[in-house]
């Protein structure tokens, strides 16, 4: 979080300064992550849930500002730079944006082509198939966000669980990910579904599911459909044919750190394997979900290099001076509520110095 002084005042003026571009200046590498733009049409009901995605005119407003000051460099070019010590330009700035949601064929990539850019999209394992689908942990929020309050209690895993309000259910919808990390999807889809009949939630709005036709009858609102949904194979090549890369983000979007080792080692190999028979191209690389050093271990980066990826990106820790090791690259995380100013804060590095030295 970051607070209103720096938001609305510090930033502004450093921007307005010229100081944040000058700070950057030499710098070698930086990597920003998006995990989606708004769909036109979609209602944001949940601001700290929808606040990962970006809208469309302030993705617009910040491509046009990188290509303003920073040398945007293709996926392509980052992965010679890697694998075969390509130089980069000065400032270089790569995109990504993870999950694979059905809005970065939508509303993402048609304004990164208008802009003249790529993006290198980090998708699930389950994206291979032609079904369609969701992310589990997105239909576990919305079942929490919806259940009456009160006390519930599950046989397996074995827990009992209460909700009251938002703040509290937000809690326990964490908690709850970060425990049913430690099983397989099929393990984790029939929790979710379990939650949905505890909770009396059998109504269509929530009839979501990674496979089968009920989940397409789900989302009769296309804006819920793109927001919520994940592509397909099929989609993920019109995405590639627009010019876009794609790499790995595991099969099914768990917490890595807290799967038993044989379990993590599928989630990181089986999905590069899945998404190259789907694409016929090289997934050279892999960002850990939620990539921060809770999630990500030095075993997931070890797994990482050994299943024959060239590099791996986390999710916190970007900006241009950071380290840049290879199994755990940092990027800048984008969300909505960033301004314009904040934004290149976070892009020059100022704002992760700035609170490395209030830590310290």
């Amino acid at each position: 979080m970051v607070s209103p002084i720096l938001k609305r005042v510090v930033y502004p003026a450093l921007a307005n300064s010229g100081y944040l571009r000058r700070r950057a200046h030499g710098g070698a590498f930086c990597t920003l992550t998006y995990h989606g733009v708004l769909p036109a049409g979609y209602e944001v009901t949940d601001p700290q849930h929808d606040g990962c995605l970006v809208t469309a005119e302030n993705f617009r407003s910040q491509l046009r500002l990188l290509k303003e000051i920073y040398n945007v460099v293709s996926p392509g070019d980052v992965q010679e730079w890697i694998v075969g010590g390509k130089e980069l330009p000065e400032r270089a700035i790569l995109l990504t944006c993870d999950d694979g949601l059905c809005n970065g064929l939508t509303e993402m990539a048609p304004i990164l082509v208008d802009e003249g850019l790529t993006c290198l999209f980090f998708v699930l394992g389950l994206s291979a198939s032609g079904e369609p689908g969701s992310l589990w942990y997105e239909d576990l929020y919305s079942l929490i966000v919806a259940a009456p309050a009160g006390g519930y209690w599950f046989e397996s895993p074995a827990l009992t669980v209460e909700l009251a309000d938002a703040a509290q259910r937000r809690t326990v919808w964490w908690e709850l990910v970060k425990r049913l990390s430690g099983y397989d999807q099929e393990f984790r889809e029939n929790f979710v579904e379990a939650a949905r009949s505890q909770f009396g939630l059998s109504d269509g709005r929530y009839q979501r599911s990674f496979r089968g036709r009920s989940f397409e009858r789900a989302f009769e609102d296309d804006a819920q459909w793109r927001r919520f949904g994940i592509l397909n194979a099929q989609q993920l090549r019109q995405l590639v044919a627009m010019g876009m890369e794609v790499g790995s983000h595991t099969m099914s979007h768990p917490v890595l750190s807290q799967l038993p080792s044989e379990l993590a080692w599928q989630e990181i190999a089986e999905s590069r394997r899945a998404l190259e028979k789907a694409l016929g191209k090289p997934m050279w690389a892999l960002a850990y979900p939620y990539g921060d050093a809770e999630a990500v271990t030095a075993r997931e980066m070890q797994m990482a290099e050994q299943a024959g990826y060239e590099c791996a990106f986390m999710n916190i820790g970007g900006g241009f001076g950071a380290a840049l090791p290879r199994f755990g690259l940092p990027r800048v995380h984008v969300s909505m509520e960033m301004n314009l100013a904040e934004f290149e804060a976070h892009v020059s590095g100022f704002h992760r110095e700035f609170r490395a030295k209030l830590a310290g």
